[in-house]
């Protein structure tokens, strides 16, 4: 693509990467058959080439940015579909995320959105204050149908979103150190996270037996919050920046033992931010080398059990998965086929979702933000997961799993949630009502004859391997 800057715009670290980026686009249109919001509406503006062009206009006239700009970039999931099928490789995620922090900081947003979106920044990163807002909206959502009569339906989509019954609590603390019973292998640090620490607190408690009983001892640096994700896809970098160095001289601490490990994540959004940390401050001297130091150690509770190898499973059902993979975990971190493996690995048949390249509609808070393609995005992702006839979903991201419960007829769990519960863990609240399909390894190998022939053969391997 043919850009116009002056010499002087290009003194502008922005402008010059946003340069760097704009001239790789070859203007081939293929990343328009994987965009979900180009597929639902078919406005090219709503397009990873539209949304170029739109941007690029942006960047060379320095004014205030236009209405149509901002609409078209704010619509945009960061679902990053666009980039594995991009033959010329767009770094499209930088260049978005460049062209949301000129918007926000040259434009004036309506006061409804900018109440919202303020909202969002100073509740999402935060647990103690997302935790207060979830108590709040315990009562609140009686009040949605009529917040959505006179145009308040952010507020109603937030409150959709909440859970019934108020924040959840975990079985560990938020920061401190559990060790395992038997011999430590290794040493891992954590990230606890934000929403998903109130919303499914059991995530971590199912990461953290999963961990012990490979025998490797897991670390909660102490003062945890946002991985940076959230205000950052808001266009808020320097609240997003000041996030990411915190996290940074926090993760360090742990990374200075000899036998620390990784630093294992297991949100999809949150592992794609982290890894990404090393680009994002590249320009900071005081931080560039630290940074890229954490984004190197960082990884996905899949990434790491398939690097370290899954013990075999002392639990055996018939069950069938479908397997989300989460945009994060697909587009942002190509990690496609370790979750499917694991699962297999611990006697669950998986299927795959028709369609997987379409974004359930969650990306963060765009399901607040934008919530009819949200919703839109949402039931199309249940049709496809009806058609598998699998007897439940599983995924890596507990925004997706937020997105999707209660849309799909069947319980939605994370994928570490049902590892941990085939290798000794407890049984998944959502799964009580398939517990009774569950029993011990060695049970089912006595009645093997007339299980099917799916188990033989593991069970097979699994004494061969012995």
């Amino acid at each position: 693509m043919q850009t116009n800057f002056s010499q002087t715009q290009l003194q502008n670290p922005r402008i010059a990467e946003a340069n760097d980026l704009l001239r790789r686009c070859i203007h081939c249109g293929l990343c328009t058959a994987t965009c979900p919001t180009y597929v639902l509406g078919g406005d090219e503006r709503d397009s990873p080439r539209g949304r170029i062009y739109l941007m690029k206009e942006m960047f060379e006239a320095e004014g205030k940015p236009g209405k149509t700009v901002r609409t078209h970039v704010d619509r945009c999931l960061s679902c990053l579909s666009c980039m594995t099928s991009c033959p010329s490789g767009v770094d499209y995620m930088h260049l978005v995320d460049l062209g949301r922090a000129h918007i926000e900081e040259n434009t004036s947003r309506p006061l409804g959105e900018r109440a919202t979106r303020a909202m969002l920044a100073y509740l999402l990163p935060h647990p103690g204050r997302f935790r207060i807002g979830l108590w709040a909206a315990v009562p609140g959502r009686l009040l949605r149908r009529a917040l959505r009569r006179i145009g308040f339906r952010r507020v109603a989509a937030m409150l959709d979103l909440a859970p019934a019954g108020g924040p959840k609590r975990g079985t560990f603390a938020a920061s401190g150190v559990v060790r395992p019973e038997g011999a430590k292998r290794h040493r891992v640090a954590l990230l606890m996270g934000c929403a998903q620490r109130s919303l499914r607190p059991s995530i971590n408690d199912a990461t953290i037996r999963l961990l012990n009983r490979h025998g490797v001892e897991v670390a909660m640096p102490k003062g945890q919050g946002c991985c940076g994700a959230l205000v950052h896809h808001l266009g808020r970098h320097e609240e997003a920046e000041a996030q990411i160095k915190r996290n940074v001289d926090m993760f360090n601490a742990p990374m200075r033992h000899e036998d620390f490990h990784a630093i294992i994540v297991n949100a999809s959004g949150c592992g794609t931010m982290m890894k990404d940390y090393g680009h994002l401050l590249a320009r900071d001297k005081a931080y560039a080398e630290r940074a890229g130091q954490v984004a190197g150690a960082t990884m996905d509770i899949t990434e790491y059990l398939t690097k370290i190898g899954l013990a075999p499973p002392k639990r055996w059902t018939d069950l069938t998965v479908a397997y989300h993979s989460a945009c994060s975990m697909r587009n942002g971190q190509r990690l496609e086929a370790e979750p499917r493996a694991l699962l297999q690995r611990a006697g669950f048949s998986v299927v795959d979702i028709g369609e997987s390249h379409m974004c359930c509609g969650s990306a963060g808070s765009y399901n607040v933000l934008q919530p009819e393609t949200a919703s839109e995005l949402r039931d199309r992702k249940a049709k496809q997961v009806a058609k598998t006839n699998a007897d439940l979903v599983a995924t890596g991201n507990i925004g997706c799993i937020t997105q999707l419960q209660g849309a799909v007829d069947l319980p939605v769990v994370h994928t570490a949630e049902l590892l941990d519960w085939a290798l000794g863990g407890p049984c998944p609240r959502e799964l009580k009502a398939l517990a009774g399909r569950a029993q011990p390894v060695q049970k089912a190998a006595e009645s093997a004859p007339s299980q099917p022939s799916r188990f033989r053969r593991k069970q097979k391997v699994e004494e061969t391997r012995g």
